[in-house]
């Protein structure tokens, strides 16, 4: 067989001993051979039980899609990879935060003590959908309503409702030993990115900045917004200094602001992603934690 995509298959239970059969039929009818990558069959990392197969090319997107709507009747995750990936060469780990790294958006939380979740969290919506094309004219629009908010209500979204998503911790911690440079670049706002940096051990942050003015939210945002470009240069940035290739970094996001820092990387996830950040990118985690990404690099 010549060298062709390596199907990865990723759940949070045993993996049944059938699915060679399963996949192997949709292969055929997709005019495809389908054999075991290597004689491992079933392995665990941590909590993720993962399988590889080969199949004979690359796949075309509508074949990709075909194998992912397969696998979530199984209740199955996938993820597609180069016969060329190579683990060892990784250097960066960079990700989002809102509904990436932690369970929220940090702005409807804020929005929700004034009384403006629904408000705010339309408009998060639409951008991280793509359907509002320019992030920075969206997190100014929506910033703007948290106007005359106390800047405590953010410390209140920190402690009451932020939490790391599944995985999290187990991934920064495997990351951070293994030497990886580790970056969270977000559209969301530097209060919490630096704790997130304190708590989780990233190697550097990049966010927003809210203007605070006698203890209250202004609803302006200071500086340059970390927008889908922002998020791309960062970890341009952090290649050049490590002198390294972007094929180099693992990026992780959920929405359309991140497809530019995913492009091109040597590892792209889309986690709880939107239905386009998912299509683009090389795996998706819809089911498995964070730290299935150990599971695709160890």
């Amino acid at each position: 067989m010549s060298l062709g995509q390596i199907i990865v298959v990723l759940s949070t239970a045993p993996i049944d001993r059938g699915l060679s059969n399963t996949l192997g039929n949709l292969a055929t009818n997709l005019g495809l051979s389908l054999k075991p990558y290597d004689q491992q069959g079933s392995t665990v990392v941590g909590n993720t039980h993962a399988q590889r197969w080969q199949v004979s090319r690359e796949l075309a997107l509508t074949e990709r899609e075909a194998f992912r709507k397969l696998a979530s009747t199984l209740s199955l995750d996938l993820a597609f990879l180069a016969p060329t990936f190579n683990p060892s060469r990784l250097r960066i780990l960079a990700m989002d935060m809102d509904s990436t790294l932690i369970n929220i958006e940090c702005i409807d939380e804020i929005a929700d003590f004034a009384g403006k979740k629904a408000e705010v969290a339309a408009i998060t919506e639409a951008t991280m959908r793509g359907e509002i094309a320019n992030f920075s004219e969206s997190l100014r629009r929506r910033v703007a309503l948290l106007n005359g908010i106390s800047e405590s209500v953010l410390e209140s979204v920190y402690r009451e409702r932020l939490r790391p998503n599944p995985g999290a911790i187990e991934l920064l911690v495997a990351a951070n030993a293994a030497g990886l440079h580790t970056i969270l670049v977000s559209g969301g706002f530097t209060f919490f990115t630096q704790r997130m940096q304190r708590d989780l051990g990233f190697t550097e942050t990049h966010a927003n900045t809210l203007e605070i003015q006698d203890g209250k939210l202004t609803g302006v945002v200071l500086g340059d917004i970390v927008d889908a470009s922002g998020k791309a240069m960062h970890v341009k940035n952090a290649c050049k200094a490590l002198g390294c290739k972007k094929s180099a970094a693992i990026t992780i996001g959920d929405g359309a602001n991140d497809l530019l820092m995913m492009d091109g990387s040597g590892l792209s996830i889309a986690y709880r992603a939107k239905p386009l950040v998912k299509e683009k990118a090389d795996a998706a985690f819809d089911r498995v934690g964070l730290d299935a990404t150990l599971a695709l690099i160890t």
